[in-house]
């Protein structure tokens, strides 16, 4: 789980990183004057920010469900080993009762 995570937040930094170095390339070779490109790595800048924003916010949405479903499934295994726990006891104390039972059985055969 946590390497997935980890793969999420590398792709989150390379999809930032590609997209400023894609505007701001597009941007430096538009023949534009000094005011126009500040103003359109700005929105540009922006516009970017919004979009990794809304993706880390679907995929933090993603992650928190499949942790969800992750602990929900560990519980549940959980619950089922302890059942299979509770039922080995029982079967553990039946089989030292009718040894035991055996056991004064044959003690008193022997008197």
């Amino acid at each position: 789980m946590a390497g997935e995570e980890s793969n999420i937040h590398s792709f989150m930094k390379g999809f930032l990183i590609g997209g400023i170095i894609g505007a701001v390339t597009a941007l430096l070779l538009a023949p534009k004057s000094g005011k126009e490109l500040r103003e359109e790595l700005r929105r540009k800048g922006e516009e970017t920010l919004d979009e990794v924003k809304h993706t880390y916010s679907e995929t933090s949405s993603k992650i928190k469900a499949i942790l969800d479903d992750a602990l929900y499934r560990a519980e549940e295994l959980k619950k089922e080993a302890q059942r299979h726990l509770s039922e080995a006891r029982a079967k553990a104390k039946e089989i030292l009762k009718e040894a035991e039972e055996k056991k004064a059985e044959a003690s008193q055969k022997l008197d």
